[in-house]
């Protein structure tokens, strides 16, 4: 008798308008790819939209999809995929669908900050997820209880989660890795030219060295003092005696490495946070520049204007 064969495993990507193409890509492709490799169909795949005619790409193209929120079969797995502001978008036709979809059994995941749509739903409570590290922030003001991982994906909990672009090429990967065996896995990475896939636990950015192109061990500890105390920064005096080295050494420092200053840098470091939250957050400007140790509201404003050439509420509808 001839060998049976599985079904085909079914993937349903719902995509929430402004959704990143990049991240469908990269958890499309791979399941393509497998299918070419094994010289049969072991992946199927739909695209879903609330509309069920069209779903835009946050790049501004249009693409049609299969369907709108229909019933799954029970054996298909569904993952939402999003992207930048992802808050707008959450309807409760979306989180009713997600929620009837769960209850009939169909294993649901998330892709960029499509794990922001999960957690509005609930689904995240008391399970650990991973999300674009853009959305950090934002995520752990709002969901306290879902332990965040700053991985790029987590794949051994109930909901499975990736942080977005190259990512989803790797949760992906481990997805086929555990369904057809590591074998067909490094085939389809090989065929992607992608020859470093990262586990769950690695980071989703590049380390201080790496970012910065150095390698100096105390500028690197000064980085990340810096970033550990935005909300409440340190003077450059402050960081070099935590360092143990003298204020001057700290300046020689930042300026052969970095070109700049600590003190400029201290303050850069402020106003990208007040950036992301600006675009992440609904807080008021009080509220942001608090969070990023800024006394005064007026002088907060009148930073970030001469940094970003718009006042922060201006900047926050050119965002949106």
């Amino acid at each position: 008798m001839g060998e049976t064969r599985a079904a085909p495993i079914h993937t349903a990507f719902l995509l929430v308008d402004n959704f990143t193409h990049l991240a469908l890509s990269c958890a499309l492709e791979p399941l393509r790819i497998a299918n070419f490799v094994a010289g049969r169909e072991l992946y199927t795949w739909s695209l879903m939209s609330e509309d069920g005619e069209t779903a835009r790409c946050s790049n501004g193209t249009v693409m049609a999809v299969d369907g709108g929120l229909e019933p799954l079969a029970r054996d298909a797995r569904l993952l939402v995929v999003s992207g930048l502001g992802v808050q707008e978008r959450v309807t409760s036709a979306l989180l009713a669908y997600l929620r009837r979809t769960r209850a009939h059994g169909t294993p649901i995941g998330a892709i960029c900050s499509g794990s922001y749509v999960l957690a509005r739903a609930g689904f995240l409570d008391g399970q650990d997820a991973a999300i674009h590290w853009a959305f950090h922030d934002l995520f752990e003001e709002k969901f306290p209880e879902v332990g965040l991982r700053r991985s790029v994906f987590v794949a051994d909990q109930r909901h499975v989660t990736a942080s977005g672009g190259a990512a989803a090429a790797d949760l992906m990967l481990h997805l086929i890795a555990r369904e057809q065996g590591a074998e067909l896995a490094t085939a389809v990475a090989d065929q992607m030219v992608y020859n470093a896939p990262r586990e769950g636990a690695a980071g989703q950015r590049l380390s201080l060295q790496s970012r910065h192109g150095m390698r100096n061990p105390r500028l690197v500890q000064a980085l990340r003092i810096i970033e550990d105390h935005v909300d409440c920064p340190l003077t450059p005096a402050e960081i070099a005696e935590e360092l143990g080295i003298s204020t001057r050494q700290l300046e020689r420092l930042f300026g052969k490495y970095l070109k700049t200053s600590p003190k400029r840098y201290i303050m850069e470091a402020r106003l990208q946070r007040a950036w992301a939250l600006l675009s992440q957050t609904e807080d008021s400007v009080a509220q942001i520049a608090m969070a990023c140790g800024f006394n005064s509201t007026s002088h907060f404003t009148k930073v970030y204007r001469a940094h970003y050439g718009r006042a922060p509420l201006a900047h926050r509808t050119l965002m949106h």
